[in-house]
């Protein structure tokens, strides 16, 4: 069974996302009778500005070789060479305008639709394209439907436009027959700019259509299922579930680091057992007391249990643990708004273990 979800279910308008996706591998809204349309505009380009010019020109040329055989030197493999490069360049030279004005057509039919961009995901290999299965869809499908209902459309508004435009000229392409035949190309010439220009004008409300209609198809198959659209917010914000992990994880790491910390700990500040703060403060190192750990409830419990398995002390002040708590950082000096308050734990350990009072000095001129 396929895992593809049915186009029914997809009720929601594309997001962001998903348009810049299809944009970067190349699934951009394209009108094929964009393309047609300027194909036909050039040529009416070409009719108007260079056929004339060129075909007399080419003419005047190729007339050389009909009037004058016996002027042209083929004696050898040169003279043969020779020839040909010079038909060469005047026929060149006839099409090179030609080529160039189709080119420049294709390419502003392309890019004023959509910007150019470089998409290695349209000319990779897929066995959907070779399928059997695929073309069937494609063609009888209701994009080919479509297509084939544009195509019926465009044939019958050319059909119409070249009827009413020849049977407006019927009369000067019978006195045609009857006139000077030099005058014959001008004549076909001028209906057939005329005709071309006629069926310009004539499709440019169909291009319009196909324009609006190929981009409501593209965005109707971008649309996404509610839970299209709840899997990229869950991708863009990260997986709920990983990131809780990844926090425990980043927790745990933390909290054993701090803990391998606190037997380095001068003195622990408990609550006595809701918080407990590990403090570090060697005059000889210098600075103000470092905290290595804090904690609350469990953690808190830990800390007193290590500390007593090491012989730090630990005094029980509550207010200052439950402040501190909140104030301070591991592995980061105190603030110095508890520098007082510090000091004066500190000198009561030193004067019960019968040390001095150089703590309070050096944290008092802080």
């Amino acid at each position: 069974m396929s895992d593809a979800p049915d186009p029914d279910s997809k009720t929601e308008e594309p997001t962001e996302k998903k348009i810049h996706d299809a944009i970067e591998k190349g699934n951009v809204p394209q009108s094929r009778e964009m393309a047609v349309f300027f194909s036909i505009g050039c040529i009416a380009i070409i009719l108007y500005l260079f056929l004339y010019n060129s075909a007399v020109i080419l003419n005047e040329f190729l007339t050389f070789f009909i009037d004058q055989p016996a002027s042209i030197s083929l004696a050898d493999g040169q003279d043969a060479t020779a020839l040909l490069q010079l038909v060469a360049i005047s026929v060149g030279a006839f099409l090179f305008p030609i080529v160039c004005i189709l080119m420049v057509g294709g390419i502003l039919a392309s890019v004023l639709q959509n910007a150019p961009r470089l998409a290695a995901d349209r000319v990779e290999p897929k066995w959907s394209r070779v399928s059997l299965m695929s073309g069937f869809k494609r063609i009888f499908g209701m994009n080919g439907q479509v297509e084939f209902a544009k195509s019926l459309l465009k044939l019958l508004i050319i059909t119409v436009v070249c009827t009413i435009l020849l049977n407006s000229e019927r009369h000067q392409v019978v006195n045609a027959m009857f006139s000077d035949p030099t005058h014959i190309p001008e004549i076909m010439l001028d209906l057939a700019m005329r005709l071309v220009s006629a069926i310009c004008v004539a499709t440019v409300l169909l291009v319009a259509g196909d324009l609006v209609w190929s981009r409501l198809k593209w965005r109707k198959e971008l649309r996404m299922t509610r839970q299209e659209i709840k899997d990229e917010m869950r991708q863009a914000e990260g997986d709920p579930m990983v990131k809780a992990r990844m926090r425990s994880i980043a927790l745990d790491r933390t909290r054993k680091r701090m803990m391998s910390s606190v037997p380095n700990a001068s003195l622990v500040v408990t609550n006595p057992t809701h918080f407990a703060i590990a403090l570090r403060y060697v005059p000889e190192e210098g600075g103000a007391p470092v905290v290595l750990a804090k904690g609350k409830d469990l953690i808190a419990l830990t800390i007193r249990e290590i500390a007593q398995k090491h012989d730090i002390p630990v005094m029980e002040d509550k207010a200052l643990a439950r402040s501190m708590y909140d104030h301070v950082e591991v592995d980061r000096s105190i603030p110095p708004e508890f520098y007082k308050a510090v000091a004066q734990l500190f000198y009561y350990l030193y004067q019960r273990n019968g040390g001095h009072a150089s703590v309070t000095r050096s944290l008092g001129s802080s």
